[in-house]
């Protein structure tokens, strides 16, 4: 390839339309990976905290002085943490009203938990709308690139006695590059958003084991003499 067809030249003298097509691609690109690194990070902190707090949570500590140790204002929840901390301290208010009945008790704290619990995938599933849309669209988007660009090929032919290759190729590699950005784009952006709608799943999972699991645990002290 000449070095008049090379990648970046073809990008700088491609239409406006085109480029504005590019500049999209390139931003809805940094912007995606940007996306990805931080969730990957969130989801791996939340995998952490998870399994720490499980090994807490059934090491046989009290559920009362474990809710002390992560009541202070030094530590900050998350994840399960919160799950539980939500349901312990609306168990423990429960308890202290007048003429609440166990299964009363138990129902708050159930609602609580669930309200909580649904935050925490709600918290977990921010961006990745982004991700999906980035990778449904950008393939489109560069096929706009695509089709302007080889429409201004051919409109060029129509003025020229005699056509050539050299008078078409450059439209149609800038056309081409427009639909090569718009894969790049959308290519990790969907293999992204299934990886980690995969892990979202199987902490949400996790998420409501634990709960039904401190609901049990709560249960029994809700009904113990």
């Amino acid at each position: 390839m000449s070095s008049d067809l090379s990648i970046l030249s073809l990008m700088m003298e491609a239409s406006p339309v085109v480029k504005v097509v590019m500049g999209i691609l390139i931003m809805a690109s940094i912007v995606s990976w940007t996306f990805v690194f931080s969730k990957y990070r969130e989801i791996k902190q939340a995998q952490e905290t998870s399994s720490d707090f499980e090994e807490r949570f059934w090491s046989g500590l009290d559920l009362a002085d474990l809710y002390r140790q992560m009541a202070r204002d030094d530590y900050e929840t998350e994840g399960l943490e919160n799950i539980f901390m939500a349901g312990f301290k609306e168990f423990a208010r429960l308890r202290q009203e007048p003429n609440i009945g166990p299964d009363a008790v138990m129902e708050g704290a159930q609602r609580v938990m669930r309200v909580s619990l649904n935050r925490e995938l709600e918290l977990l599933d921010e961006r990745l709308p982004f991700l999906a849309t980035v990778g449904s669209t950008s393939p489109y988007v560069g096929l706009f690139g695509t089709v302007w660009g080889i429409m201004n090929s051919f409109r060029s032919l129509g003025s020229a006695k005699q056509a050539t290759l050299a008078m078409v190729a450059p439209g149609i590699s800038e056309a081409l590059v427009a639909t090569a950005m718009g894969l790049f784009a959308a290519i990790p952006a969907v293999m992204a958003y299934n990886r980690f709608s995969t892990e979202i799943g199987r902490l949400g999972a996790r998420y409501e084991a634990f709960a039904d699991e401190f609901l049990s645990l709560l249960h029994r002290k809700a009904h113990a003499k």
